[in-house]
């Protein structure tokens, strides 16, 4: 791919390429069902706010409240599907809008000497973690959106003459990230921030124009009226989110206290393979000019403050055992705001462009191939419900209910026990029932017989019994 593609004088292709890419993002967000566990968790959850009309208390079942995260994505999901509909689509499109949104916020970061039209925003999107995310139902783009607006709002409030207005952007990102997944916010911003200041220390007197009284009341006012709700309407929220969830959760690797799942148990330092995986390849860029980008950071404080900001989320969770690939992603826009940097530079500049674009162009011809489908399956229970819901036939599923199993059928599927299983059958219960293949193998075999298989994948099988 000829550089000259990307250069001004050819702006078309560029907004072309950007059209495409988020293009492509927002099909397969239309063709792909909701996966468990995480997708499909948040989009029942979203789900059950709209059907109960209930927007302070989340829940991950009726009446079953969800004290793991706070609500702003779930807001965000909910009222998408108030004003859009119940589909697949418009579930994602709080997250591909927010994607556009900082794609286009850090477009202003470009260096005109690059000639490359619109270059920060083409390199974040082929970074594999954050183009995922541009289409992923969680809290984590929410998230990243905070950090994104608390960091380079602090950039420009120390930066400009007359940065007050900043300031404000600095507290509503806080204040913003409070709401998508808690204090979590202030572990990934101001550590950076404070290494930056340390060793700037003739910047310690920009801060004396920090509005700070009115900062604080800010983030006060976006975000404490939640909370207190939450904790009025379930008791021991506070205490299981803020002590549990960001404290427990990653320094205490047997801890027994996760109510909604269980701890990701990996290997320590297992970040710094997820953060070179998320950027990659532009990962191999930053490897192999990063003695460059030190020595330029010990002279450049724009340098420094992307260093101290791209670095700090891999060194914080080094020593976390429970984590996650997602936990990257706020690494992706200061590794693209430094790869513009030096991109006039670098080497083969093309292959780095060329590669992901590729890559990407392939992804609808392999979802429409088919290829992936049993991987879908595996990953979702959208056709076993949907099959087990053209009867009349209620629909359970033995010892276990899925997320997917649960948005698919509107909340209607419902969790049963061997013992009411033969129940059923003695009655002659007309039903249909999702076995997974482990719990098959639990079951006597006389009582598979009694039941006929309507459809299965590779993990699980939909029985129905009409005697």
């Amino acid at each position: 791919m000829d550089s000259r593609f990307f250069k001004y004088t050819n702006k078309f292709w560029a907004v072309f390429l950007l059209i495409l890419l988020i293009a492509i993002r927002g099909v397969i967000n239309y063709l792909l069902p909701l996966m468990d566990k995480t997708e499909a968790r948040y989009a029942e959850i979203a789900r059950i706010m709209v059907e109960t009309n209930n927007w302070i208390l989340l829940q991950i079942d009726y009446n079953m409240p969800f004290w793991a995260k706070p609500p702003l994505s779930t807001w965000l999901t909910a009222l998408s599907i108030k004003v859009f509909g119940l589909n697949e689509f418009c579930i994602r499109i709080p997250y591909l809008i927010t994607t556009i949104l900082i794609i286009f916020f850090i477009s202003k970061y470009d260096k005109i000497e690059n000639k490359v039209f619109f270059l920060t925003p083409l390199i974040l999107l082929l970074m594999p973690e954050f183009y995922l995310h541009a289409g992923v139902v969680s809290t984590d783009t929410m998230l990243n959106f905070a950090i994104i607006l608390v960091m380079l709002c602090f950039w420009e409030a120390m930066d400009k003459k007359t940065g007050s207005k900043w300031w404000y952007g600095f507290f509503v990102g806080i204040g913003l990230g409070l709401l998508s997944k808690g204090p979590i916010i202030l572990i990934l911003t101001l550590p950076p921030i404070f290494v930056w200041l340390y060793f700037h220390k003739e910047e310690f007197k920009k801060l004396k124009k920090i509005p700070i009284l009115r900062g604080l009341l800010l983030i006060a006012l976006i975000s404490f009226p939640w909370y207190y709700l939450a904790e009025a309407k379930s008791p021991g929220f506070i205490d299981y989110f803020i002590y549990g969830e960001h404290f427990r959760r990653y320094f205490d690797s047997g801890w027994k206290g996760d109510l909604y799942g269980f701890a990701k148990q990996q290997s320590f330092g297992i970040i710094w393979l997820f953060s070179l995986i998320a950027i990659f390849p532009w990962s191999l860029l930053i490897i192999n000019k990063f003695r460059k980008i030190i020595k330029e950071a010990c002279r450049n404080k724009w340098i420094f403050f992307l260093v101290c900001w791209m670095l700090f989320t891999p060194v914080f969770f080094t020593f976390s055992r429970s984590l996650i690939h997602t936990y990257s992603l706020p690494i992706a826009v200061p590794a693209a705001l430094l790869i513009t940097h030096f991109w006039s530079d670098l080497k083969f500049k093309k292959y780095y462009l060329s590669i992901p674009v590729i890559l990407y162009l392939v992804i609808l011809p392999v979802f429409y191939s088919g290829v992936l489908n049993d991987t879908i399956d595996d990953n979702c229970d959208k056709e076993l419900v949907e099959e087990g819901l053209v009867s009349d036939y209620s629909l359970f599923y033995l010892n276990y209910k899925s997320f997917s199993s649960q948005f698919y059928s509107l909340g209607s599927i419902k969790m049963i026990n061997l013992d009411q299983l033969k129940g059923k059958i003695r009655n002659k219960e007309k039903f249909a029932v999702i076995i997974e293949n482990s719990e098959i193998k639990k079951i006597d075999l006389s009582i598979i017989k009694k039941l006929r298989e309507m459809k299965s994948t590779n993990k699980k099988k939909l029985y129905v019994f009409d005697y």
